[in-house]
């Protein structure tokens, strides 16, 4: 999948996520009894888990969020290691994909079939999934709408308060905003470390700044506790990174392949 196609995806990914949410009453409180596929597997298990973690410490339900936070990384450990390899593979086989564009340069439908064939042949040659690097955006999405309700439909988690903010509230100085743009923007920037291809991409250099100033923005109008959610999620997407990018460049040096 090209870069373009992957933000189209990303773009309309949101949009129908944002309207799957707004089909649901925000104002309305989650409870045991809520119906709905949404509300029933999505928010309302959101909401239990914070308060669970909330309760383990004496309602601290900011200290819960970054709890539940870290754990749903953890979780998604796995795909975020599958979507760096797949970079990673992806970036490998550039030359091979040059020469194909190469080879079958023609515009004419034919042509472009037999194109799509043999990318598709060095793909699984090298065991290379295009999807790979969508797989985190598809569970991110679910996950950031179902704690956004959480928080608005919790009375207990919007109450909350942690540090300096309240959690049903904007931060008032703006600084979990920015450390969130900020996070957004070097996690991005560690993926994008060493991949000319990505690097050279208009699109990605796009979204490069898109992404982070979204967020930024958001989160300066959103419950501050969405807003804490990216920052420690984004914090340890950047740690991650890092543990696992080092080891993969280590492995490419010494000529290893990572499948």
């Amino acid at each position: 999948m090209s870069y373009r196609r992957k933000i189209w995806l990303l773009i309309g990914l949101i949009i129908f996520i944002a309207l799957l949410s707004g089909c649901t009453q925000i104002n309305e409180p989650i409870t045991s009894e809520s119906t709905g596929v949404w509300n029933k597997y999505f928010v309302y298990p959101m909401s239990m888990l914070i308060t669970y973690f909330a309760d383990l410490f004496s309602k601290n339900y900011g200290l819960a969020i970054v709890i539940v936070t870290i754990i749903i990384r953890l979780i998604l450990v796995p795909l975020n290691v599958k979507q760096l390899k797949s970079s990673k593979a992806m970036q490998d086989i550039q030359p091979e994909i040059k020469k194909l564009q190469e080879k079958y340069s023609s515009r004419d439908q034919q042509t472009q079939q037999k194109l799509q064939a043999e990318t598709m042949k060095l793909f699984q040659k090298h065991g290379v999934n295009p999807l790979a690097g969508c797989l985190p955006i598809f569970i991110q999405m679910p996950i950031l709408i179902a704690m956004y309700h959480a928080i608005m439909r919790t009375d207990a988690i919007k109450a909350g308060e942690f540090l300096w903010f309240q959690l049903g509230s904007p931060d008032p100085i703006y600084l979990l905003p920015l450390i969130a743009g900020g996070a957004t923007f070097f996690q991005q920037k560690l993926m994008m470390a060493g991949n000319t291809t990505a690097a050279q991409n208009p699109q990605m250099k796009i979204m490069l700044y898109a992404m982070p100033i979204m967020i930024t923005v958001i989160s300066m109008f959103f419950p501050s506790a969405l807003a804490l959610y990216w920052v420690v999620g984004n914090v340890f997407m950047v740690i991650q990174t890092i543990l696992i990018r080092k080891p993969m460049m280590n492995d490419a040096s010494t000529g290893g392949e990572v499948k």
